[in-house]
């Protein structure tokens, strides 16, 4: 199998200093009537705690999109909010992320002694107009102790249930323990109203940690999870790692290896039964976004093909390692994967290269 490239281009430029300068975490969803939805987060300079929800609209196949809208602004005072868009099978629209409180003016949502994510809680909210009008954020408060890394968007699943998923990271208070050999999924039978809480993936390594997760609904029904696994120190260079669940989330298979090389991940299941991950590739050869097609089976992810998509012109912004610790230095990152009505694929993600910074895209088939 090979991918053909049919397009790329810009879903929104950012500019390189002041208000927005940094755009992060895009998704796209389409509407009943074809046409396309897009949500993502600004901030003013990498690190910053002041993430604001924006989302854009396009009614021509994604080649020319509405000028960004701020979305519950009037929380912007007290409230970080950073997530990602998806669709339920009835076409709700929904974001789902995470939610951090703003104490101060240009603080920072990380701690480097710590290692840590300002302590934060998990929000949704939802949309029964096509994207057009949104519900405030409802918080969902974390079941363990820690804070959340969760890129990963909402899945409503054809029985109703809604699934998500979070990789806990470490607090501002070194006193907190958290247990950060795993990936947490929130489980809702009741429409938010309340949440199981359990492991999606479990690693071997107890040094090892997550990012990037996701969850989705495969055409048969079981349930697909994966994350970017990180070493302790950033070594050795774990393979993205999966698991699966044949009820509905309630128990996961063993967490196994995807045999991909690369860091943020995100996943889109097909009709046919396959899945699609995208995700970086900055430290293992050509630098860029990469789309794998898979039949996860439960010791086997069923690789059929693996391509680069997107060639960046910079690995990082400054020629760093590309490791977790460096996040601050990535240059792109956070693809994710929409199927067109005809049937092509639209790849989402945030870049920051040397001419050019904001949502970028390529559509392949």
């Amino acid at each position: 199998m090979a991918f053909e490239i049919l397009e790329q281009g810009m879903i929104a430029r950012q500019p390189t200093t002041g208000p927005d300068a940094v755009a992060a975490c895009s998704r796209c969803v389409v509407t009943a009537e074809s046409n396309l939805v897009c949500s993502f987060a600004v901030q003013e300079a990498l690190g910053q705690n002041d993430f604001k929800q924006v989302i854009v609209h396009s009614d021509d196949g994604g080649r020319t999109w509405t000028k960004p809208a701020y979305m519950w602004p009037h929380l912007h005072d007290d409230f970080a909010h950073i997530g990602s868009i998806s669709k339920a099978p009835d076409g709700t629209c929904f974001i789902t992320g995470i939610r951090i409180p703003i104490d101060s003016p240009g603080e920072s949502f990380w701690l480097d002694e710590t290692q840590g994510i300002k302590q934060n809680a998990m929000f949704w909210a939802s949309s029964a107009d096509q994207g057009l009008t949104w519900t405030d954020p409802v918080p969902i408060d974390l079941p363990a102790a820690g804070s959340a890394e969760a890129p990963g968007a909402l899945t409503v699943t054809r029985d109703g249930s809604w699934i998500c998923c979070y990789s806990p990271y470490n607090t501002f208070d070194p006193d907190v323990e958290v247990d950060r050999n795993r990936v947490v999924y929130l489980r809702s039978e009741d429409r938010g109203a309340t949440w199981q809480h359990g492991s999606m993936l479990r690693f071997d390594d107890a040094g090892s940690t997550a990012a990037e997760a996701w969850v989705v609904e495969l055409a048969d029904g079981r349930l697909l999870g994966a994350c970017w696994q990180i070493a302790p120190h950033g070594k050795p260079d774990y393979p993205n790692a999966y698991a699966l669940s044949h009820n509905g989330g309630l128990s996961w298979t063993p967490t196994r290896s995807t045999g991909t090389m690369g860091q943020s991940i995100s996943l889109t299941a097909l009709a046919d039964g396959s899945a699609l991950m995208a995700y970086n590739q900055r430290q293992h050869g050509e630098p860029g976004i990469r789309l794998a097609v898979a039949r996860p089976a439960d010791d086997d992810f069923g690789i059929e093909a693996d391509e680069l998509v997107w060639k960046a012109e910079v690995r990082t912004q400054s020629d760093s390692s590309g490791e977790h610790d460096e996040w601050q230095d990535y240059s792109f990152g956070e693809p994710a994967v929409t199927v067109l009505p005809d049937g092509a694929f639209l790849v989402v993600f945030w870049l920051i290269q040397p001419d050019v910074r904001g949502i970028g895209y390529v559509k392949v088939k």
